[in-house]
């Protein structure tokens, strides 16, 4: 007990805000009050981690007991609940009005003192907060969204079926022109500039599958056309065993091809323009306008979450489709989608399915990490609840609006 210390008539202890017995209460009173706050953050889905559960410790616990000077302003008011003070109740050793010699009346204490060395060579409590902010992502999980492609980011394939057109009331005519001119583009970039020809049959399910094939040679001037090489039957003269599909020599021309797909992909992802003549640029740039028209800016405003999410500290957008990946390349340069999926964050399910997709991403991330699915089949719906992944589904424009009110709340 508090020598020298007054009662009220409940037996309560009461303290000068300028007491040091007050400043500490106040301090820890405020260090909860940071807990609960802060407590909201900690057990969100995407922070599971220890450690920045220990930095939001230490940076409260900093802030708080480096500066004094705000609890001087709030006074007892702020606990009147707890206790009332009696008319006549002068705090002990609390100088008149008289009295200029700015005592704090507790015997070798001054409340002006402790306050410059409390803060003394320490940044202001601005700072530390600003830090803990800066660095909190750092310490947060990663958290993948895996999003399919065909009627969940664009329109395309319903395009072609009529299937769009009958479930929106468009004109099946104009929806079905348009869907056989993209896909004209689509496969022209690919037979053109990434190899489908050679590649069609050697499909991969990541650009990198056949990356330890690669021997690391120079490519500058290397001509794939001259290479021998004809797909999954080979170019070798007859007899070798160097040419023929699964061969040394064939692993690795088909590795080259894969290896310069990735270089134009990251060369065009953001002018896919620069690789079409200007009869094309024009009839894509035409394309674009029209769809986004006619299927009242269904890309536009999936792109709203893609980029939120792409804004995010450790979020990420991955892409699973049942295109086959060249394919599947073409349509994301085609469609503008090159700068929000790297190619690594490109997986075809082709030849897999999405389930056995899903498994080589959680390989790759691991399974600390907070996965979301996004997309209108079935199949990746069942391979989201084979991994228990949550599965967001998408089949009109309701359901993408929603979804970027929810990931704009935090709530994804």
């Amino acid at each position: 007990m508090l020598l020298g210390s007054s009662f009220d008539h409940r037996g309560f202890i009461l303290l000068s805000d300028t007491e040091p017995e007050f400043v500490l209460c106040s301090v820890i009173l405020e260090l909860l009050e940071k807990m609960r706050l802060f407590q909201r953050i900690v057990t969100q889905p995407c922070v599971e981690s220890f450690p920045i559960t220990l930095l939001i410790t230490f940076v409260c616990c900093f802030t708080s007991l480096q500066d004094f000077s705000s609890y001087n302003s709030l006074g007892q008011s702020q606990f009147s609940q707890y206790y009332t003070l009696p008319p006549s109740y002068v705090p002990a050793g609390l100088p008149n009005s008289d009295d200029h010699s700015g005592g704090a009346g507790v015997a070798g204490y001054s409340a002006v003192k402790s306050e410059e060395a409390a803060s003394a060579g320490l940044p202001p409590r601005g700072f530390w907060l600003f830090i803990i902010f800066c660095l909190l992502p750092f310490f947060l999980p990663l958290r993948i969204f895996l999003w399919d492609l065909d009627e969940t980011i664009i329109i395309f394939h319903s395009l072609l079926t009529g299937s769009y057109a009958q479930k929106f009331g468009k004109d099946p005519a104009t929806v079905l022109n348009l869907g056989l001119q993209m896909e004209e583009l689509i496969f022209e970039l690919a037979d053109t500039h990434l190899f489908f020809n050679d590649l069609e049959e050697c499909d991969q399910v990541h650009v990198e599958d056949v990356a330890s094939d690669d021997n690391g040679q120079d490519l500058s001037n290397y001509n794939f056309m001259a290479d021998g090489f004809n797909g999954p039957s080979g170019g070798a003269a007859s007899g070798t065993t160097t040419g023929v599909q699964g061969g040394v020599e064939w692993m690795r021309k088909l590795a080259f091809r894969y290896r310069r797909l990735k270089e134009i992909y990251n060369s065009y992802k953001g002018n896919v323009g620069g690789l079409l003549n200007p009869m094309k640029r024009e009839l894509l740039l035409r394309l674009q306008s029209e769809i986004e028209n006619v299927t009242d800016s269904w890309l536009s405003t999936a792109l709203k979450s893609l980029l939120l999410i792409q804004s995010r500290g450790k979020c990420m957008n991955v892409l699973v489709t049942t295109t086959q990946l060249v394919p599947a390349l073409a349509k994301v340069l085609l469609y503008g989608l090159g700068d929000v999926f790297p190619i690594e964050n490109i997986y075809s399910a082709t030849k897999i399915g999405k389930e056995s997709c899903f498994e080589r991403i959680v390989s790759r991330f691991g399974k600390k990490v907070t996965y979301v699915v996004i997309g209108d089949g079935r199949d990746e719906e069942f391979a989201a609840k084979q991994h228990n992944m949550p599965f967001w589904r998408i089949s009109s424009h309701g359901d993408l609006v929603s979804l970027h009110q929810a990931l704009e709340l935090d709530f994804l």
